[in-house]
């Protein structure tokens, strides 16, 4: 599923440049691993993508704040942008998602929901459309029930 998302992003020619799958960052003598990180050359910072294969839970949340603050303070640059968090579910309960993000100050999407809904439109160009996210989402899940 890994290696099928990347690829449809580095497809898309909008500006992604691969970073790593299971990036390894060490912190606080404890491991951890980003499932996607790439760098976008537009818009000039890190977008950080955690996969999951089930509905959103609001846990997830917490776990991408935790690793877009560490990449903004283990690999950004003074001259980048601050990170993007992804969370790609197999699905979605807007308001679930709505109360884990409502104070988060950081832009993180859920899916398909935060993504159009709290990026500037310029941002939202630069990324890929709702209806190519959820496409690609769809084309993985079919795979893995084959």
């Amino acid at each position: 599923m890994i290696n099928h998302i990347r690829d449809f992003l580095l497809e898309l020619g909008v500006g992604f440049a691969f970073v790593g799958s299971q990036y390894h960052l060490e912190i606080g003598g404890e491991d951890f691993y980003i499932d996607l990180l790439f760098y976008h050359l537009r818009l000039r910072c890190f977008v950080v993508i955690d996969l999951k294969i089930e509905e959103f839970k609001p846990e997830f949340s917490g776990k991408m704040n935790f690793y877009v603050s560490a990449v903004d303070d283990l690999l950004r640059h003074p001259s980048d942008q601050p990170s993007i968090g992804m969370i790609l579910c197999k699905s979605r309960n807007k308001t679930i998602v709505e109360y884990a993000l409502r104070d988060m100050n950081k832009p993180i999407g859920v899916s398909t929901y935060q993504l159009r809904q709290a990026l500037p439109e310029n941002l939202q160009r630069s990324l890929p459309t709702v209806e190519q996210l959820e496409a690609e989402l769809d084309a993985v899940s079919v795979e893995i029930q084959e």
